[in-house]
């Protein structure tokens, strides 16, 4: 998501974008891309929903090296109209939107240090590409996204960008989506994430629910470590239908004085894939 406290670097265009500096990447960076890509390819199939792996041979990230967002944009605007466009970093709500909105999704030109394979708090090149840009080779996905963020410029002059920002939380970067064998990923934060690949589908820990729009826009989430909730979806198509088909100005009139929802609570209301224990999350608070 976006920051909205940020001021524009020097050298951002209006709109944040900047140079990719593709040309500028050094050997190092690209064997951290490989690297990672590597990790992920062999160990996503079977766990990540099928439209994803549709979306990596779509737009041929098995490619070696960093991807050329021009060439990247290319393959992408011929399946779903959007393109990739780099920003210095996280960038402020109107921009953020206002990009959604126009089907440009924005990426940092930056990747990882070696050192930080497992774990960097800043979205990297990586998280951004690897992990959100396959599915937007997905129609139905894609639909999703531009229709998040018309519905983030609506959320700004209403005051609710809290709610919606972990509508996007729980199913953009860290959702689930009911399968016939199961749940698969398809949540950026997880797909790109070789550890929350695992937590997120084989731990005991978490809880695992389905997904309710009000529900989700109550409840809290963490950025510091794995999710204690992760929301299951039953389709892309579904998603779409229920937040197209939603008018959230009486949601966000309804829930401006409902209380937030601690993160590991369950509701009578829920529907529990997993009522997961909090193992993980109650010894990292107790450590």
């Amino acid at each position: 998501m976006a920051d909205i406290s940020l001021e524009r670097p020097a050298g951002a265009a209006h709109d944040w974008v900047i140079p990719q500096g593709w040309a500028g990447y050094t050997p190092e960076e690209h064997a951290t891309w490989d690297k990672l890509f590597a990790r992920q390819a062999k160990l996503l199939p079977g766990r990540v929903t099928p439209e994803f792996i549709d979306g990596l041979d779509v737009l041929r990230l098995s490619k070696p090296g960093i991807p050329d967002f021009e060439e990247l944009s290319d393959r992408l605007m011929k399946a779903t109209g959007w393109q990739v466009v780099a920003v210095p970093g996280l960038v402020p709500d109107d921009v953020f939107f206002d990009h959604l909105a126009n089907r440009r999704f924005v990426s940092g030109n930056f990747i990882r240090r070696p050192d930080q394979l497992d774990y960097l708090e800043e979205p990297d090149v990586f998280h951004d590409v690897f992990g959100h840009v396959p599915l937007l080779a997905n129609p139905v996905f894609a639909d999703y996204m531009q229709a998040y963020g018309k519905g983030g410029q609506r959320a700004a002059q209403a005051g609710a960008i809290d709610k919606l920002a972990r509508l996007y939380w729980y199913t953009v970067e860290f959702g689930l989506v009911r399968f016939c064998d199961g749940l698969r990923l398809y949540g950026a934060g997880i797909v790109s994430s070789y550890t929350e690949s695992l937590f997120a589908l084989d731990d005991p820990s978490p809880n695992r629910i389905g997904f309710d729009l009000k529900r989700l826009m109550r409840t809290k989430y963490r950025i510091d470590d794995f999710q204690q909730n992760y929301f299951v979806i039953d389709s892309f198509e579904d998603l779409l239908e229920q937040t197209l088909g939603t008018d959230f100005g009486p949601v966000y009139d309804e829930l401006s004085d409902a209380p937030d929802i601690e993160i590991e609570a369950i509701l009578p209301s829920d529907k529990v894939y997993t009522r997961g224990t909090q193992a993980y999350a109650r010894t990292k608070a107790a450590a």
